[in-house]
C-alpha cells in the first residue's frame, strides 16, 4: 500500500472543479512561484503519512455531496510530485465512481500517461508563456511544464486553464494577447480563469521567515481582471471566480 504525505483536506470546496469538492492538499513542490500563497506545503518532510486506501476513506464519506457534478480534487503544493501515491489513489477513486480532478502546474516527476487515464479534469495552472519570464516567475524552466502539456494534449484530458492576473507583471494588453494565443494553441479547454493577484497569504512569509519577492506589489483589481477575461477569454465557457484561493 503507497503511502504518502498530506497538507491538509478541505471537504466542501466550491473553487476548485465542477460542483461540490472534497481537495486534497498534497506536500511538496519544486516551484518557488513569486505569487505562492501555500509556501508551508513546500517542503517534502512535512506532512501527515497517509495510506491511499485511508484518504480514499475519508474522500468517499463526502460522496453523497458530490451528486452529478462533484467530486475531488488534488491540489498542493504540487500533486504530481508524488505520483505513485496519487495514481493509486486516482485509481481507488475511479472504483468508488468518484470524478477525479488534477490541480496542477504540470511540473511533476513523470508517470504522466497513466495519471492522467485516471483523470477526469485538469485544472491546469499556467505560471506564464514566455521561458525567459516563466523561470523568474517560478525558479524554474518550462522543460517539465511542456513534458505534462504534451502528454495531457495526447491524453484528450478536459482542461481548466488558470492563469494569476498580476499589476505590472501580467496584467497588460500585450500579454494577454500573447496568452490568448497561446491558449488557441492548446487542445481540449474547456475553460480559461483569470485570477487576481490577493496578498491572503503574505502573513505565511513573515511566520516563516521567507522574504516574499512581490512585497509592495497591491491585490489586483477584480473588476479589471473581471473585464480582462470577458474581453480576451469570453468565448470560453468560464467560471467567474473573484477570489483567488
Amino acid at each position: 500500500m503507497t503511502v504518502g504525505r498530506v497538507h491538509s483536506m478541505e471537504s466542501m470546496g466550491l473553487v476548485d472543479g465542477p460542483g461540490i469538492r472534497t481537495v486534497i492538499f498534497l506536500q511538496g513542490c519544486s516551484l518557488r512561484c513569486r505569487f505562492c500563497h501555500n509556501p508551508d506545503t513546500w517542503e517534502y518532510d512535512s506532512g501527515e503519512f497517509m495510506e491511499s486506501k485511508t484518504l480514499v476513506k475519508k474522500i468517499s464519506r463526502f460522496k453523497p455531496y458530490f451528486k452529478d457534478t462533484g467530486g475531488v480534487t488534488f491540489s498542493g503544493g504540487e500533486p504530481l510530485m508524488q505520483p505513485e501515491f496519487l495514481l493509486e489513489v486516482l485509481k481507488l477513486c475511479k472504483q468508488e465512481n468518484i470524478h477525479t480532478c488534477i490541480d496542477t502546474a504540470g511540473c511533476g516527476m513523470g508517470n504522466y500517461e497513466e495519471i492522467l487515464t485516471y483523470t477526469d479534469l485538469v485544472l491546469l495552472d499556467l505560471k506564464h508563456i514566455n521561458p525567459k519570464d516563466y523561470q523568474t516567475m517560478t525558479g524554474h524552466t518550462m522543460k517539465r511544464f511542456h513534458e505534462f502539456l504534451s502528454a495531457l494534449e495526447q491524453s484528450g484530458t478536459p482542461i481548466w486553464i488558470r492563469h494569476v492576473v498580476v499589476p505590472g507583471i501580467t496584467d497588460s494588453k500585450d500579454h494577454m494577447l500573447k496568452l490568448q494565443k497561446y491558449v488557441s494553441q492548446i487542445p481540449n479547454i474547456e475553460k480559461v480563469e483569470l485570477l487576481p493577484y490577493h496578498l491572503l497569504g503574505t502573513n505565511k512569509y513573515k511566520v516563516m521567515g521567507i522574504p516574499y519577492s512581490l512585497d509592495g506589489v497591491p491585490a489586483m483589481d477584480k473588476e479589471k481582471t473581471k473585464k480582462l477575461q470577458e474581453k480576451y477569454f469570453g468565448g470560453y465557457d468560464h467560471v467567474e471566480r473573484m477570489e483567488w484561493i
